[in-house]
């Protein structure tokens, strides 16, 4: 059997091998991003969480991001040794949002090594009730620090499906927004003929809890990962779809054209919501 230092150590050589920046490097490319922002580390019984912040007077409502789930495999069949993203699209989307209260919030393991971190939290186990419970536990923490009342959710890719759960489970959620999300983790395994998540939660299993929680659903056109399929497959088991908007950009893949158009997506979502 090969031991776990020896896996770790070729996969950290396969990583250089391939050309992939290091965590060192990825965090250099989200500290350059979140210059005008704030770092805070959120500790919980089962993962710290690390986040960005802008926060300037009274929080009523604050914007959160979720990150999508990083670099969870170097390749199809090599799992990352570390699951900080290369193109943090959460974060790169929060730092253009002109709310006065925006966080941003990573995945488990993610820019920082928390005690739990084990690689089956970026792959089989990345939506685990533990997870959720974290999220749980830090929108809590915020509340408690800022005092708003409410939160709009923010979740790019598998960051969606933490944010949709999260909505199922909270009362204190004004608007649930996902872009490119993962919303029927099902759907999704069987789409790629991959293996089941099977330590995971699905939000499609959570339609129920979600009628009466307003949703933006953004889908990219050209999204061969998480695309029209899983979001319909999602969407299709609502008996009431009075809460639900969506809106399919022809032109955009799974994190492409959604930095660039963020500013008027954020408009629309707004005047969508008013």
């Amino acid at each position: 059997k090969l031991n776990f230092s020896l896996f770790f150590f070729l996969l950290l050589f396969l990583t250089a091998c391939l050309n992939i920046p290091t965590p060192e490097q990825r965090f250099h490319t989200a500290e350059n991003l979140a210059v005008n922002m704030n770092k805070k580390i959120y500790h919980t019984k089962y993962f710290d969480i690390f986040s960005y912040q802008k926060i300037s007077g009274n929080c009523k409502d604050i914007h959160v991001y979720i990150e999508g789930d990083g670099l969870s495999w170097v390749t199809s069949t090599t799992i990352s040794s570390n699951p900080t993203p290369i193109n943090p699209l959460a974060l790169k989307l929060a730092t253009k949002d002109d709310n006065k209260c925006v966080i941003y919030l990573a995945r488990p393991c993610q820019y920082i090594n928390s005690t739990n971190c084990n690689y089956k939290y970026w792959t089989s186990a990345r939506f685990a009730p533990e997870v959720i419970k974290t999220y749980m536990r830090v929108l809590n923490k915020i509340k408690s620090e800022y005092q708003n009342n409410k939160f709009t959710l923010f979740g790019f890719s598998g960051g969606g499906t933490v944010a949709t759960i999260l909505a199922a489970k909270r009362d204190d959620i004004n608007l649930l927004v996902t872009i490119s999300g993962n919303l029927d983790i099902q759907k999704w395994c069987e789409l790629h003929h991959i293996s089941k998540l099977k330590y995971s939660l699905n939000p499609a299993d959570f339609t129920k809890s979600l009628q009466n929680v307003k949703q933006f659903h953004l889908i990219g056109g050209q999204d061969y990962n998480t695309g029209e399929k899983v979001f319909f497959s999602f969407y299709n088991k609502f008996s009431n779809r009075s809460m639900i908007k969506y809106k399919i950009y022809p032109n955009f893949t799974h994190s492409y054209g959604w930095y660039e158009k963020w500013n008027e997506i954020l408009k629309e979502i707004n005047n969508g919501n008013n």
